[in-house]
């Protein structure tokens, strides 16, 4: 049963990015999440919490006229309260001007158990192609 809870976690991540349901992101973190995107902007990874990322997703999805996310191939590690859960995606983002930057790569998400169920604690998103432009 963890191992469909810790997929459903990180699917519900996606999915509630793709519907614009931001307050429903806050049901899928950890009070503190490290995100590293680094493979795409650069940089360095972030710790934040769950209203910071929403707040940023929702600046930086919202220039988009809509987005797609699917995850597939998921592979669950247990250890106790501690998961991972790495998964292959395609990231589809539609712009303004109805052209199309699509990404691929995989996720990597650390979980943790909580009282209110498995939350995410990490995210490490590795691109590997990409298709036009963000």
């Amino acid at each position: 049963m963890d191992r469909l809870d810790v997929i459903d976690t990180c699917t519900r991540m996606a999915w509630h990015t793709d519907q614009r349901e931001w307050s429903r992101l806050t049901e899928v973190f950890a009070d503190k999440v490290t995100l590293d995107y680094t493979s795409l902007n650069g940089g360095e990874p972030a710790t934040l919490t769950p209203a910071q990322i929403i707040d940023g997703w929702r600046h930086a999805l919202g220039a988009y006229r809509a987005t797609h996310h699917l995850l597939g191939n998921h592979l669950v590690t247990l250890d106790g309260d501690a998961a991972g859960c790495t998964a292959s995606f395609q990231a589809t983002h539609r712009k303004p001007d109805d052209t199309l930057w699509t990404l691929g790569g995989t996720y990597r998400f650390d979980l943790t158990r909580t009282d209110a169920g498995w939350r995410i604690s990490g995210v490490v998103m590795t691109a590997v192609w990409s298709e036009g432009r963000p």
